[in-house]
Protein backbone atom coordinates (compact mmCIF):
# COMPACT_ATOMS: atom_id res chain seq x y z
CA UNK A 1 0.00 0.00 0.00
CA UNK A 2 1.29 3.29 -0.89
CA UNK A 3 2.50 5.81 2.06
CA UNK A 4 0.14 8.66 1.69
CA UNK A 5 -3.40 8.73 -0.12
CA UNK A 6 -4.44 11.69 -2.27
CA UNK A 7 -7.98 11.78 -3.50
CA UNK A 8 -8.61 13.92 -6.38
CA UNK A 9 -12.01 12.76 -7.11
CA UNK A 10 -14.31 15.37 -5.40
CA UNK A 11 -16.57 15.94 -8.53
CA UNK A 12 -17.35 12.39 -7.82
CA UNK A 13 -18.11 12.44 -3.93
CA UNK A 14 -17.08 13.91 -1.04
CA UNK A 15 -16.68 12.53 2.69
CA UNK A 16 -19.33 12.92 5.45
CA UNK A 17 -17.94 16.25 7.23
CA UNK A 18 -18.10 15.76 11.18
CA UNK A 19 -20.09 18.80 11.91
CA UNK A 20 -22.87 17.24 9.40
CA UNK A 21 -22.60 13.71 10.96
CA UNK A 22 -22.83 15.11 14.53
CA UNK A 23 -26.55 17.00 13.46
CA UNK A 24 -27.58 13.86 11.97
CA UNK A 25 -26.56 11.51 14.25
CA UNK A 26 -29.86 12.36 16.86
CA UNK A 27 -32.21 11.53 13.65
CA UNK A 28 -30.90 8.16 13.83
CA UNK A 29 -31.41 7.55 17.81
CA UNK A 30 -33.94 6.66 20.06
CA UNK A 31 -35.20 10.16 20.69
CA UNK A 32 -35.55 11.63 17.31
CA UNK A 33 -36.68 8.91 15.02
CA UNK A 34 -40.71 9.84 14.45
CA UNK A 35 -42.13 9.37 11.03
CA UNK A 36 -42.31 13.41 10.11
CA UNK A 37 -46.59 12.54 9.02
CA UNK A 38 -47.14 11.45 12.90
CA UNK A 39 -48.76 13.40 15.13
CA UNK A 40 -47.62 12.41 18.33
CA UNK A 41 -44.34 14.04 19.67
CA UNK A 42 -42.06 11.95 17.73
CA UNK A 43 -43.44 12.62 14.48
CA UNK A 44 -43.85 16.39 15.52
CA UNK A 45 -39.64 16.44 16.40
CA UNK A 46 -39.02 14.59 13.08
CA UNK A 47 -41.31 17.46 11.44
CA UNK A 48 -39.37 20.28 13.15
CA UNK A 49 -36.15 19.17 11.91
CA UNK A 50 -37.37 18.88 8.31
CA UNK A 51 -38.47 22.38 8.45
CA UNK A 52 -35.41 23.88 10.07
CA UNK A 53 -33.52 22.32 7.08
CA UNK A 54 -35.77 23.19 4.27
CA UNK A 55 -35.51 26.91 5.95
CA UNK A 56 -31.56 26.41 5.61
CA UNK A 57 -31.56 25.72 1.93
CA UNK A 58 -34.08 28.04 1.02
CA UNK A 59 -32.37 30.94 2.74
CA UNK A 60 -28.67 29.80 1.19
CA UNK A 61 -30.44 29.34 -2.69
CA UNK A 62 -32.63 32.56 -2.53
CA UNK A 63 -35.72 30.59 -2.49
CA UNK A 64 -39.05 30.42 -0.40
CA UNK A 65 -39.27 27.08 2.38
CA UNK A 66 -42.75 26.04 0.77
CA UNK A 67 -40.53 25.85 -3.14
CA UNK A 68 -38.01 23.58 -1.27
CA UNK A 69 -38.45 19.46 -2.03
CA UNK A 70 -36.05 17.29 -1.05
CA UNK A 71 -35.32 13.91 -2.81
CA UNK A 72 -32.97 11.21 -3.09
CA UNK A 73 -30.27 12.95 -5.21
CA UNK A 74 -28.98 14.81 -7.95
CA UNK A 75 -30.61 12.59 -10.76
CA UNK A 76 -34.16 12.09 -8.76
CA UNK A 77 -33.84 15.86 -8.83
CA UNK A 78 -33.21 16.19 -12.36
CA UNK A 79 -35.82 13.64 -13.81
CA UNK A 80 -38.45 15.53 -11.57
CA UNK A 81 -37.44 18.69 -13.20
CA UNK A 82 -37.42 17.21 -16.95
CA UNK A 83 -39.68 14.89 -16.73
CA UNK A 84 -42.45 16.54 -14.41
CA UNK A 85 -42.06 19.98 -16.65
CA UNK A 86 -42.59 17.88 -19.60
CA UNK A 87 -45.90 16.36 -18.43
CA UNK A 88 -47.28 19.30 -16.96
CA UNK A 89 -47.03 21.44 -19.92
CA UNK A 90 -48.45 18.09 -21.97
CA UNK A 91 -51.38 18.36 -19.26
CA UNK A 92 -52.28 22.20 -19.96
CA UNK A 93 -52.10 21.69 -23.46
CA UNK A 94 -48.52 22.85 -24.09
CA UNK A 95 -45.53 21.44 -25.89
CA UNK A 96 -44.53 17.73 -24.76
CA UNK A 97 -41.11 18.90 -25.88
CA UNK A 98 -37.67 19.20 -23.96
CA UNK A 99 -34.53 20.86 -24.91
CA UNK A 100 -31.26 19.78 -22.90
CA UNK A 101 -27.26 20.65 -23.36
CA UNK A 102 -25.12 17.77 -24.90
CA UNK A 103 -22.92 17.86 -22.00
CA UNK A 104 -25.34 17.63 -19.13
CA UNK A 105 -25.54 14.64 -16.76
CA UNK A 106 -26.96 11.50 -18.00
CA UNK A 107 -29.24 12.27 -15.34
CA UNK A 108 -30.71 14.99 -17.94
CA UNK A 109 -29.90 12.99 -21.07
CA UNK A 110 -31.83 10.00 -19.68
CA UNK A 111 -34.70 11.97 -18.00
CA UNK A 112 -35.11 13.61 -21.84
CA UNK A 113 -34.91 10.15 -23.73
CA UNK A 114 -37.67 9.47 -21.46
CA UNK A 115 -40.04 11.89 -22.58
CA UNK A 116 -39.21 11.17 -26.33
CA UNK A 117 -40.16 7.21 -25.42
CA UNK A 118 -43.35 8.41 -23.86
CA UNK A 119 -44.15 10.18 -26.68
CA UNK A 120 -42.61 13.60 -26.84
CA UNK A 121 -39.66 15.20 -28.18
CA UNK A 122 -35.91 16.19 -27.70
CA UNK A 123 -33.37 18.64 -28.27
CA UNK A 124 -29.68 18.40 -27.91
CA UNK A 125 -27.89 21.91 -27.55
CA UNK A 126 -25.16 21.51 -29.18
CA UNK A 127 -21.78 23.64 -27.80
CA UNK A 128 -18.62 25.28 -28.36
CA UNK A 129 -15.00 24.00 -27.71
CA UNK A 130 -15.61 25.36 -24.45
CA UNK A 131 -18.63 23.41 -23.18
CA UNK A 132 -20.46 26.42 -23.61
CA UNK A 133 -24.05 26.35 -24.80
CA UNK A 134 -24.67 27.23 -28.74
CA UNK A 135 -26.41 30.65 -28.44
CA UNK A 136 -28.62 30.24 -31.60
CA UNK A 137 -29.42 26.57 -30.64
CA UNK A 138 -30.60 27.87 -27.32
CA UNK A 139 -33.10 30.57 -29.21
CA UNK A 140 -34.09 28.40 -31.61
CA UNK A 141 -35.05 26.05 -28.40
CA UNK A 142 -36.45 29.10 -27.43
CA UNK A 143 -39.02 29.88 -30.37
CA UNK A 144 -39.95 26.06 -30.45
CA UNK A 145 -41.85 26.78 -27.44
CA UNK A 146 -40.61 23.59 -25.13
CA UNK A 147 -42.04 22.88 -22.07
CA UNK A 148 -38.60 22.88 -20.40
CA UNK A 149 -34.59 24.07 -21.20
CA UNK A 150 -32.30 22.25 -19.09
CA UNK A 151 -28.39 23.98 -18.62
CA UNK A 152 -26.03 22.94 -16.00
CA UNK A 153 -25.11 25.53 -14.14
CA UNK A 154 -21.30 23.92 -13.47
CA UNK A 155 -20.34 20.98 -15.83
CA UNK A 156 -19.18 17.91 -13.56
CA UNK A 157 -16.30 17.09 -16.32
CA UNK A 158 -14.76 19.78 -17.87
CA UNK A 159 -15.99 22.39 -15.17
CA UNK A 160 -17.62 24.81 -17.76
CA UNK A 161 -19.97 27.50 -15.70
CA UNK A 162 -22.70 28.25 -18.57
CA UNK A 163 -24.26 31.73 -18.63
CA UNK A 164 -27.13 30.56 -16.52
CA UNK A 165 -28.33 34.17 -15.27
CA UNK A 166 -28.95 34.88 -19.34
CA UNK A 167 -30.30 31.92 -20.19
CA UNK A 168 -32.93 32.15 -17.11
CA UNK A 169 -34.16 35.66 -17.93
CA UNK A 170 -34.43 34.80 -21.93
CA UNK A 171 -36.53 32.08 -20.51
CA UNK A 172 -38.63 34.05 -18.07
CA UNK A 173 -39.40 36.28 -21.08
CA UNK A 174 -40.59 34.08 -23.68
CA UNK A 175 -42.62 32.24 -20.46
CA UNK A 176 -40.62 28.99 -20.80
CA UNK A 177 -39.37 26.70 -17.81
CA UNK A 178 -35.95 26.74 -17.06
CA UNK A 179 -34.10 24.42 -15.27
CA UNK A 180 -30.63 24.14 -13.67
CA UNK A 181 -28.51 21.09 -12.69
CA UNK A 182 -25.98 22.87 -9.64
CA UNK A 183 -25.06 19.72 -7.96
CA UNK A 184 -21.10 20.71 -9.42
CA UNK A 185 -21.73 24.69 -9.00
CA UNK A 186 -23.11 25.14 -4.97
CA UNK A 187 -20.28 25.38 -2.66
CA UNK A 188 -17.77 26.33 -5.69
CA UNK A 189 -19.63 29.42 -7.18
CA UNK A 190 -21.64 31.61 -5.90
CA UNK A 191 -25.21 30.20 -6.88
CA UNK A 192 -28.50 32.28 -5.81
CA UNK A 193 -32.01 32.02 -7.43
CA UNK A 194 -32.45 35.84 -6.41
CA UNK A 195 -29.70 36.27 -9.21
CA UNK A 196 -30.34 33.84 -11.62
CA UNK A 197 -34.18 33.10 -11.88
CA UNK A 198 -34.48 29.66 -12.58
CA UNK A 199 -38.11 27.89 -12.22
CA UNK A 200 -36.12 24.68 -11.03
CA UNK A 201 -32.63 23.94 -9.40
CA UNK A 202 -31.11 21.16 -8.38
CA UNK A 203 -28.52 20.08 -5.87
CA UNK A 204 -26.75 17.06 -4.30
CA UNK A 205 -25.69 16.28 -0.41
CA UNK A 206 -22.66 14.37 -1.27
CA UNK A 207 -20.88 16.80 -3.37
CA UNK A 208 -20.71 19.17 -0.37
CA UNK A 209 -19.96 16.86 2.71
CA UNK A 210 -23.26 15.31 3.34
CA UNK A 211 -23.94 11.43 2.69
CA UNK A 212 -25.28 9.91 -0.56
CA UNK A 213 -28.84 9.77 -0.67
CA UNK A 214 -30.50 13.01 0.01
CA UNK A 215 -30.62 16.08 -2.87
CA UNK A 216 -33.43 18.65 -3.61
CA UNK A 217 -35.46 20.17 -6.13
CA UNK A 218 -36.43 24.04 -6.01
CA UNK A 219 -39.32 24.20 -7.46
CA UNK A 220 -40.03 27.81 -7.65
CA UNK A 221 -43.56 27.40 -9.55
CA UNK A 222 -45.73 24.45 -8.60
CA UNK A 223 -47.55 24.13 -11.42
CA UNK A 224 -44.28 23.91 -13.31
CA UNK A 225 -44.02 20.04 -12.34
CA UNK A 226 -46.15 16.86 -12.38
CA UNK A 227 -45.16 14.16 -10.06
CA UNK A 228 -43.27 11.23 -11.28
CA UNK A 229 -43.50 9.22 -7.91
CA UNK A 230 -47.17 8.90 -6.54
CA UNK A 231 -47.76 7.80 -2.91
CA UNK A 232 -49.10 9.67 0.30
CA UNK A 233 -49.01 12.85 -0.56
CA UNK A 234 -45.97 14.26 1.52
CA UNK A 235 -44.06 17.22 0.00
CA UNK A 236 -47.17 18.84 -1.79
CA UNK A 237 -47.43 15.73 -3.67
CA UNK A 238 -44.23 16.37 -5.73
CA UNK A 239 -42.04 13.62 -4.15
CA UNK A 240 -44.30 11.67 -2.07
CA UNK A 241 -43.15 9.24 0.29
CA UNK A 242 -41.50 9.22 4.06
CA UNK A 243 -38.84 11.61 4.07
CA UNK A 244 -35.25 10.66 4.94
CA UNK A 245 -35.44 12.65 7.70
CA UNK A 246 -31.41 12.25 9.05
CA UNK A 247 -30.45 13.00 5.06
CA UNK A 248 -32.53 15.85 5.15
CA UNK A 249 -30.83 17.46 8.57
CA UNK A 250 -27.40 16.63 7.27
CA UNK A 251 -27.97 18.37 3.97
CA UNK A 252 -29.39 21.49 5.71
CA UNK A 253 -25.88 21.79 8.04
CA UNK A 254 -23.89 20.68 4.86
CA UNK A 255 -25.36 23.85 2.77
CA UNK A 256 -25.34 25.63 5.53
CA UNK A 257 -21.46 25.26 5.72
CA UNK A 258 -20.89 25.41 2.01
CA UNK A 259 -22.58 28.94 1.61
CA UNK A 260 -20.57 29.69 4.82
CA UNK A 261 -17.17 28.89 3.41
CA UNK A 262 -17.74 28.97 -0.31
CA UNK A 263 -15.83 32.58 -0.94
CA UNK A 264 -12.40 31.33 0.88
CA UNK A 265 -12.88 28.10 -0.91
CA UNK A 266 -13.26 29.15 -3.98
CA UNK A 267 -10.16 31.35 -4.02
CA UNK A 268 -7.86 28.22 -2.26
CA UNK A 269 -9.40 25.58 -5.07
CA UNK A 270 -8.50 28.16 -7.99
CA UNK A 271 -4.84 28.62 -6.51
CA UNK A 272 -4.33 24.61 -6.60
CA UNK A 273 -6.23 24.18 -10.04
CA UNK A 274 -3.64 26.67 -11.74
CA UNK A 275 -0.64 25.26 -9.94
CA UNK A 276 -1.90 22.34 -11.20
CA UNK A 277 -2.37 22.75 -14.72
CA UNK A 278 1.25 24.99 -14.99
CA UNK A 279 2.46 22.03 -13.60
CA UNK A 280 1.14 19.43 -15.97
CA UNK A 281 1.83 21.57 -18.83
CA UNK A 282 5.45 22.02 -17.71
CA UNK A 283 6.06 18.50 -17.36
CA UNK A 284 4.01 17.28 -20.61
CA UNK A 285 4.01 19.85 -23.35
CA UNK A 286 1.79 18.09 -25.36
CA UNK A 287 -0.97 17.41 -23.01
CA UNK A 288 -4.14 19.52 -23.60
CA UNK A 289 -6.30 21.00 -20.96
CA UNK A 290 -9.91 20.23 -22.05
CA UNK A 291 -12.45 22.90 -21.94
CA UNK A 292 -10.19 25.60 -20.35
CA UNK A 293 -11.01 28.48 -22.38
CA UNK A 294 -13.81 30.49 -20.78
CA UNK A 295 -15.37 30.63 -17.47
CA UNK A 296 -14.93 27.52 -14.93
CA UNK A 297 -15.57 26.03 -11.52
CA UNK A 298 -12.21 26.36 -9.31
CA UNK A 299 -12.90 22.95 -8.84
CA UNK A 300 -12.01 20.41 -11.65
CA UNK A 301 -9.19 20.01 -14.57
CA UNK A 302 -9.95 18.04 -17.32
CA UNK A 303 -6.44 16.93 -18.69
CA UNK A 304 -5.42 14.68 -22.02
CA UNK A 305 -2.17 12.70 -22.09
CA UNK A 306 -2.04 11.58 -26.00
CA UNK A 307 -0.54 8.37 -26.27
CA UNK A 308 -2.32 7.00 -23.11
CA UNK A 309 -5.08 5.21 -22.51
CA UNK A 310 -7.41 6.68 -19.26
CA UNK A 311 -8.07 3.58 -17.75
CA UNK A 312 -4.66 2.18 -17.46
CA UNK A 313 -3.52 5.50 -16.53
CA UNK A 314 -6.27 4.88 -13.81
CA UNK A 315 -5.05 1.62 -12.54
CA UNK A 316 -1.57 2.66 -12.13
CA UNK A 317 -2.93 6.24 -10.25
CA UNK A 318 -4.42 4.12 -7.83
CA UNK A 319 -1.72 1.87 -7.32
CA UNK A 320 0.41 4.86 -6.53
CA UNK A 321 -2.14 6.07 -3.58
CA UNK A 322 -3.76 8.59 -5.95
CA UNK A 323 -8.02 8.70 -6.74
CA UNK A 324 -9.26 10.37 -9.62
CA UNK A 325 -11.41 9.73 -12.59
CA UNK A 326 -11.66 9.23 -16.44
CA UNK A 327 -14.86 12.04 -17.08
CA UNK A 328 -17.51 11.43 -15.07
CA UNK A 329 -17.48 8.86 -12.64
CA UNK A 330 -21.17 7.68 -13.84
CA UNK A 331 -19.41 6.27 -16.80
CA UNK A 332 -16.46 4.72 -15.42
CA UNK A 333 -15.30 1.08 -17.16
CA UNK A 334 -16.15 3.02 -20.73
CA UNK A 335 -14.06 2.43 -23.56
CA UNK A 336 -15.89 4.93 -25.85
CA UNK A 337 -14.98 9.41 -25.31
CA UNK A 338 -17.03 10.72 -22.71
CA UNK A 339 -20.20 12.32 -24.28
CA UNK A 340 -18.88 15.65 -22.96
CA UNK A 341 -15.61 15.98 -24.75
CA UNK A 342 -17.12 14.16 -27.86
CA UNK A 343 -19.73 16.88 -27.91
CA UNK A 344 -16.68 19.86 -27.59
CA UNK A 345 -15.46 18.29 -30.28
CA UNK A 346 -12.05 16.83 -28.21
CA UNK A 347 -10.48 14.18 -30.68
CA UNK A 348 -11.84 10.37 -30.03
CA UNK A 349 -7.88 10.00 -29.20
CA UNK A 350 -7.60 12.51 -26.67
CA UNK A 351 -10.95 12.15 -25.07
CA UNK A 352 -10.18 8.37 -24.56
CA UNK A 353 -7.22 9.63 -22.87
CA UNK A 354 -8.50 12.04 -20.51
CA UNK A 355 -8.45 11.92 -16.72
CA UNK A 356 -10.49 14.57 -14.44
CA UNK A 357 -8.71 15.70 -11.03
CA UNK A 358 -11.11 17.59 -8.77
CA UNK A 359 -10.69 19.18 -5.69
CA UNK A 360 -12.48 19.92 -2.58
CA UNK A 361 -12.19 21.09 1.27
CA UNK A 362 -9.41 18.66 2.44
CA UNK A 363 -7.09 19.24 -0.72
CA UNK A 364 -3.81 21.14 -0.24
CA UNK A 365 -0.61 21.66 -2.34
CA UNK A 366 0.84 18.22 -1.50
CA UNK A 367 -1.89 16.41 -3.72
CA UNK A 368 -0.67 18.68 -6.34
CA UNK A 369 3.16 17.65 -5.49
CA UNK A 370 2.16 13.88 -5.26
CA UNK A 371 0.34 13.66 -8.25
CA UNK A 372 3.20 15.60 -10.44
CA UNK A 373 5.35 13.55 -8.22
CA UNK A 374 3.93 10.14 -9.64
CA UNK A 375 2.69 10.86 -13.02
CA UNK A 376 6.07 11.00 -15.31
CA UNK A 377 6.87 7.53 -14.72
CA UNK A 378 2.93 6.41 -15.24
CA UNK A 379 2.63 8.34 -18.09
CA UNK A 380 5.77 6.55 -19.69
CA UNK A 381 4.95 3.44 -18.67
CA UNK A 382 1.19 3.60 -20.05
CA UNK A 383 2.11 5.52 -23.20
CA UNK A 384 4.85 2.34 -23.60
CA UNK A 385 2.04 -0.33 -22.82
CA UNK A 386 -0.04 1.60 -25.62
CA UNK A 387 2.84 2.03 -28.54
CA UNK A 388 2.81 -2.14 -28.15
CA UNK A 389 -1.00 -2.82 -28.18
CA UNK A 390 -0.99 -0.14 -31.53
CA UNK A 391 2.20 -2.11 -33.50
Amino acid sequence: MPARTTYLDHAATTPVRPEVLEAMLPYLGAETFGNPSSAHRFGRAAKAGIETAKRTVAQALGAEPNQVIFTSGGTEADNLAVIGAALAARARGGPFRVAVAATEHKAILAAAHAVAHLGGDEILLPVDAGGRVDTTAFEDAVRQQVAVISVMWVNNEVGTVQPVRDMALRCREAGICFHSDAVQAFGKVSVSLSDVPATLLSISGHKIGAPKGIGALVVRDRQAVEAIIHGGGQQFGLRPGTENVPGIIALGRAVELAVAEQAELAVRLTTLRDALEQRLLAQFPDARINGRTGERAPHVVNVAFPGTESEAMLMHLDLAGIACSAGSACSTGSVEPSHVLTAMGVPAELGVASLRFSFGRSSEMADVDALCGALPKIVEKVRGLQAVLNR
